[in-house]
């Protein structure tokens, strides 16, 4: 006998659940009524059954009247066995004038499914003594009688920010500005963001810091994260940050900003198929940041010294070397500060060692409010000259500790000896072109008679006696 109810029972769950499954979901537009008066709306309402509402392409504009806020609705029903599903959202849309207006044929997508209206044509008429719709006799055992509905602001508990991790910053220190918003855990308010991107791109234009060297966090995504301020949990949501170099002793003034929120409004008297809430906006604004910068205290490479702190890592294959042969040295300069613009050190000339150019590697990491990372050069070098040498008389760059407020110099600590001959005079022989005494060892010692060169001699002498006829003929002819 239990197993017969069980097996019933089993019976019953699968046909429920079948019939669930093999509904299709079925949309609609539905268009309110077409006669209305000045104070009243005209409303276009999209339904959807038997799934759940996850998008819908944007509502038709009409000549005539503005859209003013949306109301969604949801139900349930069950039928012999039946669950049946049905979602709707409505656009209410306010008249500018009185007048006849025509809402043109359109189609929208819900949920990826085409759906259709012929469109409408709508008359505005003076305002009526009766602002409301024409309403249901139920509507207030229902409670979706909306254009009656009363609805009232939900204090928020929330704030919009943009802020700096400091407020006082040498010529080339960096400092970082994060865009957020800010929601109270406690936060009873219903609130969305209102076409983020195009907001941020104009709060941008407002507040970016000029005559800074930029390295952008890249946030491509707004995701919350939980942060205690003042003892208090909120729910922070990150649209932007950025850490800024300023390139001038020029203080840095970033106005305040305002970011435009989708705010509800709640139903006074809500109930359970009508409408209980209402849409708003409500703009937050961030305070200014002020943030002063100093200029570097006097030294003769203040305008091209990095500054931050750092610290100097290198690798050298031997410091044992044989002049003529090749050996790969390496330094990173690695810690926090503008990694980007790190350049590579300039060697001092001299006739030790041949330096070739290094080749480069740059590993930048943005941290929570931090640029940090490593450059680094990798060179080949050839001893010249025997002996032994410091690589930090080659190898030394200055820069700005922020930690200390001073100049410090990042040298080599490797000693070098080198074995071998010197390469100096090889080096020599090597861009001599040649000359008169290159030829001495190609020429033959061995003493030639002139006897085979008399008509040289002939044509020498000639040649001469030419010049001294020509000379005189020049003196006899000078005027006295």
């Amino acid at each position: 006998m239990n197993i017969t109810i069980k097996s019933l029972f089993f019976l019953v769950l699968m046909s429920i659940f079948t019939s669930r499954t093999t509904q299709a979901q079925e949309v609609q537009i539905e268009i309110g009524k077409t006669e209305i008066g000045e104070n009243e709306t005209f409303q276009i309402t999209i339904k959807l059954q038997n799934a759940r509402l996850s998008k819908h392409s944007p509502f038709p504009e009409i000549p005539g009247l503005v859209q003013q806020g949306t109301s969604s609705t949801k139900t349930t029903s069950y039928v012999n066995g039946q669950l049946t599903s049905f979602e709707s959202v409505t656009q209410n849309y306010k008249p500018t004038r009185k007048g006849t207006f025509v809402l043109a044929p359109f189609s929208m997508e819900i949920n990826g499914i085409a759906a259709r209206s012929p469109g409408a044509t709508i008359k505005v008429t003076a305002s009526s003594g009766n602002t409301s719709q024409k309403s249901d006799p139920f509507s207030n055992f229902w409670g979706n009688d909306s254009n009656n509905a009363e609805f009232v602001d939900v204090q928020e508990d929330a704030f919009f920010a943009i802020t700096s991790n400091k407020k006082n910053v040498y010529v080339g220190e960096g400092f970082t500005l994060s865009i957020s918003f800010y929601i109270s855990l406690k936060n009873r308010a219903r609130m969305e963001f209102d076409k983020i991107s195009d907001q941020l791109g104009e709060i941008l234009k407002k507040v970016k810091p000029q005559n800074c060297w930029e390295e952008n966090y890249g946030i491509d995504k707004i995701n919350p994260e939980y942060v205690t301020i003042n003892n208090k949990q909120y729910t922070q949501y990150r649209m932007y940050q950025a850490t800024f170099f300023p390139l001038n002793a020029e203080d840095i003034k970033i106005p305040s900003a305002g970011l435009r929120m989708i705010k509800y409004k709640v139903a006074k008297n809500p109930s359970f198929f009508g409408r209980n809430m209402q849409e708003d906006y409500k703009t937050f604004y961030s305070k200014a940041v002020n943030i002063k910068v100093r200029d570097l205290p006097p030294h003769p490479l203040s305008a091209q010294v990095n500054v931050g702190n750092f610290k100097l890592i290198e690798k050298l294959d031997n410091t044992m070397m044989e002049t003529g042969k090749s050996y790969n040295y390496q330094y990173a300069i690695s810690g926090e500060g503008n990694i980007a613009s790190i350049n590579e050190i300039e060697i001092p000339k001299q006739s030790n060692f041949d330096f070739f150019p290094p080749s480069t590697n740059t590993n930048i990491n943005r941290g929570r409010n931090t640029i940090s990372g490593s450059k680094t050069f990798s060179y080949q070098l050839q001893p010249r000259e025997p002996g032994e040498f410091n690589l930090g008389d080659y190898f030394n760059w200055v820069y700005f500790n922020t930690e200390t407020g001073r100049y410090d110099t990042l040298r080599s600590q490797y000693t070098i000896q080198v074995s071998g001959e010197s390469k100096k005079n090889a080096e020599i022989a090597s861009n001599n072109p040649g000359g008169f005494y290159d030829k001495i060892s190609e020429e033959s010692n061995k003493l030639s008679s002139l006897g085979n060169r008399t008509w040289l001699n002939i044509t020498f002498n000639i040649s001469l006696l030419l010049v001294l006829l020509v000379s005189a003929f020049m003196v006899w002819k000078k005027p006295s």
